[in-house]
């Protein structure tokens, strides 16, 4: 399979205060390194909890963050992860919420427009005829391009938002909860639409949700991020169904289920980690049923647990 993206020792480290003399006060460290490889035209899903990492990775991965260590190729070439415009022609974001990712004092043809412009040179008959053919493409009327986003419903402004990604002429694109703001069924809809996409432009997805349950549905591949690192990765259909690591068996647990009654999968009063005093070991063994002290004072590392999952634990559930 061609390898469309692959990190090598990703992090992000951020400082946190400052003295009155001399440098920061202490530091959190977001991501972990972290190495990962997506093939083109797979869907990658990546889930955790709030502060897990997945939007601090998502920014390094399309240039808004300059890692702090680590390697970022695409299609097998590394890219100067402190120059953000590289990212531009070869990976794009599609953001949470659209109406606010679209800049209110445009229209939609000058927001289609720009990366067009800026990082193509497309003269204007090119672009007229480019912005045409990804309207069609994502079931949006020409009509539209002469509004303003705020005429726009949230379905109508997220198909819009897609739109300006695939006009970068990008292969990847990063899905930061792309459908969380919107209705159910309008959810439907653009889920389709994302998966009409991604055959018809052999396009490769990350697709980050709170949403277990439509994240395993569009994914090929689903990464489990805890406290910064991946604590599990493997097959949609197993990482759930068959988790290795007790954290993905506590997501979903925790999940909601039509006419399941509301539980907490944990006892009250547990406490996540503090990210400016990291535990060591395992950042999971405070809330793990399993922890032994070896656990408490080593940290595992992504290992086979199955003939394709690996997990970050010393006593996986699968054994």
């Amino acid at each position: 399979m061609t390898q469309a993206l692959k990190l090598t020792d990703l992090s992000k480290t951020f400082p946190v205060g400052r003295r009155l003399f001399g440098g920061p006060k202490g530091s959190v460290k977001a991501v972990h390194p972290l190495s990962l490889t997506v093939h083109q035209g797979e869907t990658l899903g990546i889930v955790g909890e709030s502060g897990c990492g997945k939007s601090t990775l998502a920014r390094m991965l399309v240039g808004l963050l300059e890692p702090t260590t680590g390697q970022i190729e695409i299609e097998g070439a590394a890219l100067d992860t402190a120059d953000p415009a590289a990212f531009g022609k070869r990976i794009q974001y599609v953001f949470q919420d659209p109406i606010s990712s679209l800049n209110p004092r445009k229209t939609i043809r000058q927001i289609m427009e720009a990366p067009l412009k800026r990082l193509h040179g497309m003269p204007a008959a090119e672009r007229r005829a480019r912005i045409s053919e990804i309207f069609d493409s994502v079931n949006l009327r020409e009509e539209f391009l002469d509004r303003y986003p705020h005429e726009f419903s949230g379905g109508q402004a997220q198909r819009i938002g897609i739109a300006r990604a695939l006009a970068a002429q990008a292969r990847i694109l990063i899905l930061d909860e792309p459908v969380s703001a919107l209705d159910v069924s309008v959810q439907a809809q653009v889920l389709n639409l994302l998966a009409d996409l991604r055959r018809d432009f052999d396009l490769t997805y990350l697709f980050i949700s709170h949403d277990l349950a439509v994240v395993e549905a569009v994914s090929d591949r689903i990464a489990v991020l805890y406290f910064g690192a991946v604590v599990e990765i493997g097959p949609a259909e197993e990482v759930f169904a068959n988790p290795s690591h007790p954290y993905t068996r506590l997501l979903a647990d925790s999940a909601p289920v039509v006419g399941r009654p509301l539980s907490a999968p944990e006892a009250e009063g547990t406490e996540l980690p503090d990210p400016l005093n990291p535990p060591p070991g395992c950042a999971f063994a405070a809330r793990c049923p399993r922890a032994t002290e070896r656990c408490r004072t080593e940290t595992p590392r992504l290992s086979p647990v199955g003939p394709r999952t690996e997990a970050a634990c010393f006593h996986p559930l699968s054994e």
